[in-house]
């Protein structure tokens, strides 16, 4: 039997949940198995942009109800019927969570969207919630750990940390949209953002048209 081994997912309270949201589908649809953490701080930005109550006993449909959520407001086309099969959650305030230990086989961590104050704590390495204690593990054990920072602008000590985790193996990306895609939606900028986080995971995706070296990419598609 194949032994499961997810990739982390923590979400923080920074602005930016339709960043989470695109993530988790990218990884479910490229088959990947998810551990999901969202920390306490993170359910009031989720409320405030979405209008969804992240309840621990009910994650499973408040996570489909988000999910099934476009970045405008309107229905994503994503099927999350059989998609959350492979989900497993974790209480931000469960310590002792499986994520917690260098032993449980994770493949890495995302960090999506990223607050200075999550920034901050792992650079730290304060360990004083779920997210921040696995983010520390996924280091340790040398794992990839993406921690997409979402915030503007950025004061000395937020850099200083920001270096710091650059320095200890993280991979800092930075949740700037570009435009030579093409865009012409709000979700196309929010699925740009969080390809190049899948990117830097090594997980394969169609989120984003990619340059290819020729100028013109910002054409509106017609497909």
């Amino acid at each position: 039997m194949k032994s499961r081994r997810p990739w982390v997912v923590g979400v923080s309270g920074a602005s930016g949940t339709p960043y989470a949201a695109a993530v988790l589908r990218g990884l479910l649809a490229a088959g990947e198995s998810v551990d999901l953490v969202v920390s306490r701080a993170s359910r009031l930005t989720l409320l405030d942009e979405t209008g969804i109550s992240f309840r621990d006993a009910h994650w499973r449909e408040d996570l489909a109800a988000w999910l099934a959520r476009g970045a405008d407001g309107t229905p994503d086309a994503f099927d999350v019927a059989d998609a959350l099969d492979d989900v497993r959650y974790w209480a931000a305030g469960d310590l002792a969570a499986g994520p917690s230990s260098g032993s449980y086989p994770a493949k890495g961590m995302l960090v999506v969207p990223a607050s200075t104050a999550a920034v901050a704590g792992v650079a730290l390495g304060l360990s004083k919630d779920l997210l921040q204690r696995t983010a520390s593990v996924t280091l340790k054990e040398r794992r990839p750990l993406v921690v997409a920072v979402r915030e503007t602008p950025l004061n000395g000590q937020t850099l200083k940390h920001m270096v710091a985790l650059d320095e200890a193996g993280a991979v800092v990306l930075p949740a700037s949209p570009a435009f030579y895609a093409g865009a012409t939606h709000i979700q196309d900028l929010v699925d740009f953002v969080a390809g190049r986080v899948l990117d830097a995971a090594g997980v394969p995706h169609r989120l984003y048209r990619r340059w290819e070296g020729e100028l013109g990419g910002a054409t509106p598609r017609s497909d």
